[in-house]
C-alpha cells in the first residue's frame, strides 16, 4: 500500500523498524518519548514565536501517538485497549486545540505530563514483564 502522507509513511517506517529490532513494550516507551521530545520541542518553537517549526513538530508528535491507537488490539486488550486508543486520541485533540493559542504553554506542559505517566506506566509494565525493576534513569527521563 502506498502511503500520500509522508508523516504516516514515516510513522509507519519507525514502527515497523522498531518492531523488529526493539521488544514490543520497550518500543512503546520508545516511541512515546519521542512524542514527548516532539512536543516538548513544539512548545519551544511556539514560545519563540515559530508557529510552522512549532506545527510541524506537533505534527510529528501526533503521528506518534496516531500510530501507536491504530495498533492496538482491541481483540486481545479489551477495555485497556479502548481506554488506551481514547487517551491517545485525546491527547491528540488537545494538542491541536491547543496549537498557538494563549494557553497553549500551560496545555501543552499537562499533555507532556499525561505522555510521560504513560511511558513510564508502560516501562513499569515493561520491567514487571521482565521480571526486573525499572532502572532509575529510566523513571527520571524527562524526555
Amino acid at each position: 500500500m502506498i502511503m500520500h502522507n509522508p508523516m504516516a509513511y514515516m510513522a509507519n517506517q519507525a514502527y515497523r523498524g522498531a518492531a523488529t529490532s526493539v521488544p514490543p513494550l520497550k518500543a512503546i516507551s520508545m516511541l512515546l518519548g519521542g512524542a514527548i521530545t516532539f512536543f516538548q520541542k513544539s512548545l519551544a518553537a511556539q514560545e519563540a514565536r515559530r508557529f510552522e517549526e512549532g506545527h510541524e513538530y506537533l505534527l510529528k508528535a501526533t503521528a506518534i501517538l496516531r500510530g501507536l491507537s491504530h495498533n492496538l488490539d482491541f481483540t486481545k486488550g479489551g477495555a485497556v485497549a479502548e481506554r488506551l486508543f481514547q487517551t491517545y486520541n485525546s491527547l491528540i485533540v488537545a494538542s491541536h486545540k491547543a496549537f498557538g493559542r494563549p494557553h497553549a504553554p500551560t496545555s501543552f506542559r499537562r499533555i507532556i505530563a499525561a505522555v510521560t505517566e504513560l511511558r513510564e506506566a508502560w516501562e513499569h509494565v515493561d520491567a514487571t514483564a521482565r521480571g526486573g525493576k525499572i532502572a532509575p534513569s529510566d523513571s527520571a527521563r524527562t524526555g
